[in-house]
């Protein structure tokens, strides 16, 4: 398949996968949007196959996880087959300092032009008018005599940013007198962490009107807090859901884009892998698989996090399992998991990772072949991607493979994109295809029924490798109360490090003889789930003022004294 020089119109993209013109929304040249009532005009044709691409436990740069999948969508063109990537909508940083992130790298990303348009007029920017909206409705209630009966101290909404703004993460609110709000501690997170976000990730629709039912539906439920006599108050109590719905319609609609050598992209909301469930969005992928052969698509971080989420929340809710998963390893990771070097965020790795070392690569693939069980927990063929670099050898590479044929695998292939594109993924393409076609077995890996403390302990055991669970009394508490009020069958996000199998970073390779803590639980009612925290949780929005507070002086009406 001929590659082009420069980016296509974006028509030209659509036209690859039987589109016309009049069933894309162009944004500029390079973009368009993609109606959900593409999925009635398809809907008697069959779904092309689902290709998901985790990862073994990443070193913290990552081991190219989102440029294997775009790599490896090209390579499938390159092969004659139609093929599209679907993923997260990468941040607005990463993009403008070509990082790579969601947008891939090297000679396997996304075509920058259209990955400027798409962020300089984000649906991320909407997302965060839509929850913000929500947080200055509570900051009204509470100054207009709380009509509502708000408990100030059970709110559990944080307003959001975009840009990342190290000032803005815990502050103080409501200075300057009655009219600006009580003051107290609060908070900006990033809007990739919004319930919001992850809602839209998960609407499940048949065309555009019933997309929009789904949506008003989600964000009416959106649980803020409680009132002073313990009832949940959500977004619909408060009036806002409507007006919420309102900015947010056009959201629903995903971004079709194009990578470097012209394959479609689906981009489409950016849930976080850690307390959301951190995949491209339901609406993308179903438009992706009715109109492309193959579709891939990635998981956030490992297979205990991304993989566990993408089918235990993800397919529970869309009904449309993977076919085949591709697993990214990289040799530097697998020796790191061996005990080579001292890996440090944000500092360069080691030299000692990019040397032979057979034994510390054999050690540490015990990780790989934990997640090579993990995959196949769920029932799915298993291909192992190894992200080549310059240093890797032959031999290394070699007894990879055996050692993931011997867990079951049905390969090991080196992967090239980020040097070559699609060209570095032929016989990684041609084994996923493969693979793609074999029976199915795809199962989740528990039922709505079991209990919420049931589900994370099992989450626990099979994808970690615990040996049980330390539930904190707070954390039972909460879960016995979800449960009391209706939400015992929603699945469980768990919120832990993506660095180690364990809830610490330090803990590498299989760890194995540990206890998960639970040490608190939180309600996504609009999501659909309930996160469960191995982590402590940061002071939330309406919890009591900070310290600080006591050294102002204020007057009666609650301004501050001797400020200029």
């Amino acid at each position: 398949m001929p590659i082009p020089e420069s980016p296509l119109p974006i028509a030209q993209v659509a036209e690859k996968m039987g589109l016309e013109r009049d069933d894309i929304e162009p944004h500029g040249k390079y973009r368009a949007k993609l109606s959900p009532d593409l999925l009635t005009r398809f809907a008697a044709k069959p779904n092309g196959k689902y290709i998901v691409v985790t990862a073994i436990t990443p070193t913290p740069p990552g081991e190219g996880k989102t440029t294997t999948a775009i790599g490896l969508a090209m390579g499938m063109n390159r092969m004659g087959y139609r093929a599209a990537v679907s993923l997260r909508q990468s941040s607005l940083g990463a993009v403008l300092n070509y990082r790579g992130g969601a947008a891939g790298g090297g000679s396997a990303r996304l075509v920058p032009y259209a990955m400027l348009n798409l962020n300089a007029s984000s649906d991320h920017h909407v997302i965060g008018l839509a929850n913000n909206l929500l947080a200055a409705c509570i900051d009204n209630v509470l100054v207009h005599g709380n009509p509502a009966e708000l408990d100030p101290f059970s709110l559990a909404w944080s307003r959001v940013y975009q840009i990342s703004d190290r000032a803005l993460r815990q502050v103080l609110t409501g200075l300057g007198g009655r009219e600006n709000g009580t003051p107290r501690e609060a908070r900006f997170d990033a809007v990739t962490a919004t319930e919001v976000m992850a809602l839209i990730a998960l609407l499940n629709g048949e065309d555009e009107t019933s997309t929009l039912k789904d949506l008003r539906e989600r964000v009416g439920r959106i649980v803020v807090g409680r009132s002073r006599r313990g009832k949940w108050m959500t977004a619909d109590d408060l009036k806002c859901a409507g007006a919420m719905t309102a900015l947010l319609q056009d959201v629903l609609k995903p971004n079709l884009v194009q990578t470097g050598e012209g394959t479609p992209a689906f981009v489409h909301t950016a849930s976080l892998g850690h307390i959301a469930h951190g995949a491209s969005s339901i609406l993308a992928d179903r438009i992706a698989l009715k109109t492309n052969e193959y579709v891939i698509t990635e998981t956030g971080y490992g297979s205990d996090l991304g993989l566990e989420k993408f089918m235990d929340i993800k397919c529970r809710v869309s009904g449309v399992m993977p076919d085949a998963v591709v697993l990214v390893a990289t040799l530097r990771a697998l020796k790191m998991h061996g005990g080579v070097g001292k890996v440090v965020a944000g500092k360069p790795l080691p030299e000692d990772l990019y040397k032979e070392n057979l034994h510390a690569l054999e050690k540490g693939a015990a990780n790989l072949l934990k997640h090579i069980e993990n995959v196949k927990t769920f029932g799915l063929p298993v291909i192992v991607a190894i992200n080549r670099f310059a240093h890797d050898t032959d031999r290394e590479i070699a007894r990879v493979e055996q050692l993931a044929r011997d867990a079951g695998a049905e390969g090991t292939y080196a992967s090239d994109v980020y040097a070559r594109g699609g060209a570095g993924a032929i016989s990684l393409a041609e084994a996923t295809a493969h693979a793609a076609h074999k029976p199915s077995q795809a199962r989740l890996l528990y039922p709505n029924s079991l209990p919420l403390k049931d589900k994370i302990e099992r989450i626990a055991a099979q994808m970690y490798g615990a040996s049980g669970i330390d539930l904190s009394a707070t954390a039972e508490d909460k879960l016995n109360q979800y449960a009391e009020q209706g939400f015992g069958d929603l699945p469980v996000c768990m919120a832990k490090t993506h660095l180690s199998f364990t809830h610490e970073e330090k803990h590498k390779g299989r760890p194995k003889n540990f206890k998960l803590p639970i040490r608190d639980a939180r309600l996504a009612a609009g999501a659909g789930y309930v996160i469960a925290f191995a982590h402590e949780i940061r002071t939330m929005s309406g919890m009591p003022a900070h310290p600080a507070l006591e050294q102002i002086d204020m007057d009666a009406d609650g301004n501050i004294i001797g400020l200029d």
